[in-house]
């Protein structure tokens, strides 16, 4: 419940067309200013005039990450839940939405094809690159851990890179799928798996943002160093969750929050790390509980980075 000043100055911020839009936006998924701009094709002071409206009336909410930020709905707020009311009542033939569905699919396409391209200039590396800022014995030792005395009928890794996950816990599962976007990497990991003689692990190409449900549905789903790619994690999260039976888990490794731009421009990270706090949300909208939480401090101390491993549960079956 809310007073009556803070739902008046809800529906007076959401009372403009171009506000109306970014809402519906939103309810699509986080978006930076940039992605909004380019989608409306309007300025950016413009539209950061209409984002700082829309969030001091508590309809949206602002998280910085470095030099960006990432707007999204406000959760469990009723302000939150008046704007996805409000997107609900729009009508879904409407011009000026449709073309901002087209121009969202273009974003993302562009967003898409710059991964693409980095991966598969660094494939054959891409272990190597890893382990450069990453404290790997100890993280995959923590994922052993979290699967010990467990072998589970079906696991699914998203976004399996070089296959990695799949050597990893050959013996904690009877079948696996790993599925990657990059025809590069899945050439590499189909290699490997060959050679490491893992006959019960296949590879795919595959769009791990818009699961189609034909590889199944798995006991457990490994989104290992992915996350970060993605503009919009907790879309992501949702899309898994549907590969997931009921009472099924997920592991995710990922990022802490860090400052390092440089991993934006040189390696395509689109996230700099990730809070336990959107963790908790995300998994939250995805129908999933943090069941566990592990961070992995650098090994290389100050300015380096944390890596965390998080145990994702049923929500339903957690209770």
């Amino acid at each position: 419940m809310a007073d009556a000043a803070t739902l008046v100055g809800a529906l007076r911020a959401a009372g403009e067309t171009t506000r109306l839009r970014l809402l519906a936006l939103l309810a699509e998924g986080e978006h930076t200013v940039k992605d909004l701009t380019e989608i409306l094709g309007q300025s950016q002071p413009r539209v950061s005039r209409h984002l700082k409206l829309l969030a001091d009336a508590g309809l949206i909410t602002r998280n910085a990450e470095g030099a960006w930020a990432y707007y999204r709905l406000a959760d469990s707020t009723a302000a939150g839940d008046l704007g996805r009311w409000l997107v609900t009542r729009l009508d879904g033939d409407d011009p000026d939405r449709g073309r901002d569905r087209q121009r969202l699919e273009s974003v993302r396409t562009a967003q898409q094809a710059q991964a693409a391209a980095y991966f598969a200039k660094v494939a054959e590396r891409w272990d190597e690159l890893r382990q450069l800022h990453v404290p790997e014995e100890a993280v995959e030792a923590a994922i052993l851990a979290a699967v010990s005395g467990r072998v589970v009928d079906l696991l699914i890794d998203l976004g399996t890179g070089t296959g990695r996950m799949l050597e990893l816990l050959k013996d904690h599962y009877h079948r696996a799928i790993g599925l990657d976007a990059s025809r590069e990497m899945i050439a590499v990991a189909r290699a490997k798996l060959s050679a490491a003689n893992i006959a019960k692990a296949q590879v795919r190409l595959g769009d791990i943002a818009d699961l189609d449900g034909s590889s199944g549905h798995a006991d457990l789903i490994v989104i290992h160093q992915v996350l970060h790619y993605f503009d919009d994690p907790g879309r992501a999260l949702i899309q898994a969750r549907r590969a997931l039976k009921p009472g099924g888990e997920m592991l995710i490794v990922d990022f802490a929050p860090h400052e390092l731009e440089f991993l934006r421009a040189e390696h395509a990270h689109r996230r700099l790390g990730l809070s336990e706090a959107q963790m908790a949300g995300w998994a939250r909208a995805a129908g999933l509980v943090v069941a566990d939480f592990t961070p992995f401090p650098p090994s290389t101390g100050a300015g380096g980075l944390t890596v965390c491993l998080w145990r994702l549960a049923d929500r339903q079956d957690s209770r």
